[in-house]
């Protein structure tokens, strides 16, 4: 089972929103997940990037694959590996 950190679309037409979440990499971008470990509002002046630092370093470490998005937030909010 790949795991991945990725986004979940959320919000309506033309005002997205995301949830980083943790997936298995075969169920579709806005399906079923195994986890929410935080959000990104890219929306708001300045974008809004929240999330759970333990989680992430917790998923991390059992193998989670981040998404190239996801990869960069986390580069952002300094939380790379």
């Amino acid at each position: 089972m790949a795991v991945r950190i990725r986004l979940k679309r959320m919000g309506g037409k033309k005002k997205p929103f995301y949830r980083i979440v943790v997936a298995d990499s075969r169920y579709p971008r806005d399906g079923r997940f195994i986890e929410e470990i935080g959000y990104y509002n890219p929306t708001t002046k300045p974008t809004t990037f929240e999330v759970n630092a333990e989680k992430v370093q917790q998923w991390l470490s059992k193998g989670a694959r981040p998404s190239n998005t996801v990869k960069a937030l986390f580069d952002k909010a300094g939380l790379g590996k």
